[in-house]
């Protein structure tokens, strides 16, 4: 006869909750990192695509599916986002550390009721706020009917809303650098942002200024992601590697955006415009389409500022300088190329010393950034030292006075 006792609830009670299973499981980081990824991606894709409806065949209703598919996307990282924080919460209350939670260090919310990584509390927060710019957005559409410009208050509540998720996107796969799903994270992800960003500069499309606003803040986005990526992932690269990306982005947009508004049209019965030409995609053909060129400048300036030991405090400006004034000296000839008139002299002039002080601003702004960056690592503090010593020296074998030639430029 067995004596053995029976199990009491002391075993079950030393269990692990089901949040603490998922929050030390190794695929929970990239598979929520990447659902975010995927749902800003759908957000481009379905922004370019109304862009191009509105070309090609004119104003729309609130209903449409390239609105469906923009507000898709940014469910879809929002609902991502919330599930992670609310994973994060609930091991944190069933007595596990969250501190090396992926997505970014976590942040008290509500008076610590939530515990939220920081690169999900933004892609979060930008989701919410699109839903409620989303309803704006119907509201508008109740009064005024159509909408018959991109710029409306509504719109640039969306778009910067989006970009804050796009942000988010980022930050979460910044955290994760020393992995390799979390580098190549923040390679696809920088891309997106630029394609998107300088959309937010259309709210300054009717002030007299004496520079497109647009280009603008093309350089500014394009020129400060491009040194933000390299600084965060720290190597040689990386910029290279970023603009490759870019590139094969506007190739896919650049066949999607008219394929899927002239699809569309036929489906629904609607007529192209009758003036249409052979111009080129709207947002398309906005994307810089020599920033190879200026992530060499770039990449050039880096390994030159190693080279002779210039000062933390300048070399990322100086970097900045090369890489927008190459984007800026870029934007009036890839103009030119998609059918505009040729620059003059004195336009090209201009936007080359438009480029050069937007470079500058981009590259201080990076430096600053890429500091933020990467004290948001879950990785171990050795690999997080090792992996912040690379960015100004990836051939650096002294982890700690390396770091502090990174981080005096703050």
């Amino acid at each position: 006869m067995s004596t053995a006792l029976p199990v009491t609830g002391s075993r079950a009670a030393s269990q692990p909750s089901l949040a603490v299973k998922v929050s030390r499981d190794g695929r929970t980081g990239p598979i929520a990192a990447n659902t975010v990824l995927a749902g800003t991606m759908m957000s481009l894709f379905g922004i370019s695509w109304d862009i191009q409806w509105h070309v090609d065949v004119g104003p729309d209703t609130f209903f449409t599916l390239s609105h469906l598919m923009l507000y898709s996307g940014s469910a879809i990282a929002g609902l991502a986002s919330l599930a992670m924080v609310l994973i994060a919460t609930a091991a944190q209350r069933a007595g596990q550390s969250v501190d090396r939670f992926p997505g970014g260090k976590p942040v008290r919310v509500l008076g610590g009721v939530f515990r939220a990584p920081l690169g999900y509390l933004i892609t979060g927060t930008g989701a919410a706020l699109f839903l409620l710019f989303g309803l704006l957005d119907l509201w508008w559409h109740s009064l005024y009917g159509f909408d018959a410009v991109l710029d409306s208050p509504p719109h640039i509540g969306l778009f910067l809303s989006i970009s804050f998720s796009m942000v988010g996107s980022v930050i979460v796969f910044a955290a994760a650098r020393d992995t390799r799903w979390g580098r190549a994270g923040v390679i696809l992800s920088i891309p997106v942002l630029i394609v998107f960003s300088p959309i937010t500069t259309k709210a300054f499309g009717a002030l007299p200024l004496p520079v497109d606003p647009d280009l603008v803040g093309t350089i500014l986005f394009s020129t400060l992601l491009l040194i933000l990526g390299t600084l965060t992932i720290g190597r040689r690269t990386t910029a290279l590697t970023i603009a490759a990306t870019l590139g094969a982005l506007q190739l896919v947009l650049w066949w999607f955006s008219p394929w899927a508004a002239r699809v569309y049209a036929d489906a629904t019965g609607l007529p192209l415009r009758d003036n249409l030409g052979d111009d080129p995609p709207e947002l398309p053909s906005g994307i810089p389409v020599f920033m190879l060129f200026a992530a060499a400048a770039g990449t050039a300036l880096m390994w030159l500022s190693r080279r002779r030991g210039w000062s933390g405090r300048i070399a990322p400006q100086i970097t900045g300088a090369g890489g927008g004034a190459v984007i800026g000296l870029s934007l009036p000839v890839q103009s030119a190329l998609f059918g505009d008139s040729g620059p003059t002299s004195a336009e090209l002039l201009k936007m080359t010393a438009a480029g050069l002080v937007t470079g500058v601003l981009a590259g201080y702004l990076a430096a600053r950034l890429a500091v933020l960056l990467r004290e948001q690592s879950t990785a171990s503090v050795t690999n997080a030292s090792v992996t912040s010593a690379s960015v100004t020296n990836p051939s650096a074998t002294n982890p700690s006075a390396t770091h502090a030639s990174v981080t005096k430029g703050r």
